[in-house]
């Protein structure tokens, strides 16, 4: 296969797979679902496009991808003709392979008369070589409906970011009115989504959103799901927003991660297998495990906190996963090991607020954390403690773990009894930084600094909790430190608004050998 439909050879080799056709001629179309790239490796990485055919009807449309070391595109390295239909949602995905490592690339895909925007990705550091430097984002929690997508336009706007990692929940299953009720902010469709054609149609409504647009345009994206991008507190055989009413849970779950690999610029599985689980080396830097802690292996949820089954071995992971983790934790040629997931690992001990506070936290005001929380590691305690034991036992240092889901920022030591006096006398484990969220809600006002200032109380190992804001994180690592920079919206409710920043930020790192955090360390500085 050679790198260009055209018949030259003066690019790379890709593996675009069976995609890839031959010929001269591309249908007549739109791309107004922007461009994105994703899973990028040392030597390729996923590009992707939606489009928008001018005829109806079509069974089978055809595109030109290109690709170049330059952002004129003067020297092209690919430019294939890719296919795509109903059956895919006319979307594309090619697997660009054969590129250098630790370089920026652009691309750009082709309709009849059309050019796409241009989009710029970059490619990881080869495995084992050295790497002084890593700036990422971590980012989860956009529920359209709840206001406008402000902090993607601001990780957008730092142009020297290496990726950005989305920790799931890109997209909420709700129908319109029922979780967020924005007037300029409307859901299509405005149903609940259940089958197919409405999980394709949620995304493309995300996927015209500019700011989301010119994030995924300026930087490749590392994604995994959450539990709404099929259905809220979904786990393997079933969820909490799902009912007899709705049909089949196999058929919805299965719909569900089709539309999810048709539209996120995600590497797509090998046959007959939707595992996300997956890792990425940056040279000898950073080792990045990316798990999926809500349909893999996880059982059902638990109903209450004194379930006696919480003692019992229960799973999050999967054995299968599980084994898996292991293995790459052990192995990881990096110095810092990140793990990329959804839910809270750090344990979380909230003698039930809303039972000794119930002016300040009603039952009838949202909040995922107003008692123990059994969609947590909380709830899968067993298996948290066993993985906590190999990483004693083996010695494995520099663990730092990423989570999103809870909409909230947390920034946690991590050990097996969190206890002030366990504290004190051991070391930490591991490390978790949680993002907060782009649009979805978190305490109310009030609430939300009163809970800030007695969570740290009873859960010593919390060093930086705030349950509100909108924002994201920038990880900077280098071999001294991983740091921690949140960053906060101004303002999500008005289009005036985008892109602002709060003048709030905070930064927590752990240093080399040590996951024991230090606050309010020196904002690093972009890279040139």
């Amino acid at each position: 296969m050679t790198a260009c439909g055209g018949g030259s050879n003066r690019g790379p080799a890709s593996s675009g797979g069976d995609d890839v056709v031959p010929g001269t001629q591309t249908t007549p179309g739109a791309f107004v679902h922007g461009v994105a790239s994703g899973d990028p490796l040392s030597d390729r990485v996923i590009l992707w496009a939606h489009l928008s055919p001018e005829e109806s009807d079509l069974s089978e449309a055809v595109v030109r991808c290109q690709l170049s070391d330059d952002p004129s595109f003067s020297n092209l390295l690919i430019d294939e003709l890719l296919a795509t239909g109903p059956e895919r949602d006319f979307t594309v995905k090619y697997d660009a392979a054969g590129l250098l490592a630790d370089k920026h690339y652009w691309y750009r895909f082709i309709a009849g008369e059309t050019v796409s925007t241009v989009g710029r990705t970059r490619t990881l550091p080869a495995a084992g070589e050295s790497a002084d430097r890593l700036r990422f984002a971590v980012c989860s929690c956009s529920s359209y409906p709840h206001g406008y997508f402000s902090v993607y336009r601001m990780m957008a706007n730092r142009s020297d970011l290496d990726f950005i990692m989305h920790l799931g929940d890109y997209i909420y299953e709700y129908e319109q009115d029922g979780y967020g009720d924005h007037a300029d902010r409307l859901l299509d469709p405005a149903h609940e989504i259940i089958v197919l054609d409405d999980y394709r149609r949620r995304y493309a409504l995300y996927r015209k959103d500019p700011d989301l647009q010119a994030a995924h345009a300026i930087h490749p994206f590392i994604n995994v799901w959450d539990d709404h991008e099929s259905a809220d507190n979904s786990w393997k055989d079933g969820a909490s927003n799902h009912n007899d009413g709705e049909g089949e849970w196999p058929a919805r779950k299965a719909q569900a991660i089709q539309a999810y690999f048709e539209w996120i610029p995600i590497r797509p599985p090998t046959l007959d297998q939707t595992s996300i689980y997956r890792s990425f080396e940056y040279g000898d830097l950073a080792s990045f495990m990316m798990l999926d802690t809500r349909l893999e292996g996880r059982e059902e949820q638990l109903a209450i906190p004194i379930d006696p089954s919480r003692a019992q071995p229960r799973d999050l992971l999967g054995q299968t996963q599980k084994d898996w983790f292991k293995n790459k934790l052990a192995t990881a040629q990096g110095q810092w090991k990140f793990v990329g997931q959804q839910v809270m690992f750090a344990q979380l001990q909230i003698l039930e607020l809303e039972r000794l506070l119930p002016a300040e936290f009603p039952t009838s005001q949202f909040s995922p954390l107003i008692a123990i929380n059994m969609d947590q590691w909380d709830g899968y305690a067993v298996e948290r403690e066993e993985i906590l034991n190999f990483i004693e036992d083996e010695a494995i240092d520099n663990v730092v773990v990423l989570t999103g889901d809870i909409h909230t920022s947390w920034a946690n030591e991590v050990y097996k009894s969190s206890t002030l006096i366990s504290n004190l006398t051991t070391e930490p484990l591991a490390a978790e930084f949680v993002t907060p969220s782009i649009t979805s809600p978190g305490f109310p006002d009030g609430a939300a600094e009163l809970a800030a200032a007695l969570l740290p109380v009873v859960n010593p190992h919390m060093k930086y909790i705030e349950l509100k804001t909108k924002g994201f994180i920038l990880m900077d690592v280098t071999a001294e430190r991983t740091q921690a920079e949140y960053y906060y919206a101004e303002d999500i409710s008005t289009a005036d608004m985008i892109g602002v920043e709060s003048d709030t930020v905070k930064t927590v790192a752990v240093y080399d050998g040590s996951s024991r955090m230090t606050l309010d360390t020196p904002i690093s500085t972009p890279r040139s």
